[in-house]
């Protein structure tokens, strides 16, 4: 059973920056499929970022091209702990910021990259950035 806790969602004006944290326990760290999600009210779920934590380069949609030069994913396979960097945030980046996990590798693509492959997720961390 895989357990997520995200950490490092705030309130800041347009321009800050905030470092989402993303704990994980309970599972194989070194073979697991991360995404980031964010949700905005009366939304469903949209994917940010999705990478394996057993290496590879990370999957930006395309409906994040506006934001991958701002939004950083990293890992730090010791802490098992994935980081989600915003930087230069936007008003529009206001969301409840999830992270999710599945554990099987070999659907950790683009191709595959919908919320509903992702059966571990965490309870959110909300991000508020005010113009």
């Amino acid at each position: 059973q895989v357990r997520l806790a995200e950490s490092g969602g705030g309130s800041v004006q347009a321009g800050g920056s905030l470092r989402l944290s993303c704990v994980i326990s309970g599972y194989d760290y070194h073979n697991l499929c991360m995404g980031w999600f964010r949700q905005t009210p009366g939304s469903g779920r949209e994917g940010v970022a999705q990478f394996l934590t057993g290496g590879g380069g990370t999957f930006y949609p395309a409906s994040m091209k506006d934001r991958k030069d701002r939004f950083t994913v990293s890992h730090d396979r010791a802490k098992k702990t994935v980081y989600l960097q915003m930087d230069n945030l936007t008003p529009d980046d206001t969301a409840l910021y999830f992270c999710a996990a599945h554990g099987a590798p070999e659907y950790c693509s683009g191709d595959y990259f919908r919320e509903g492959l992702f059966g571990f997720w965490g309870p959110g961390t909300r991000v508020t950035v005010s113009s």
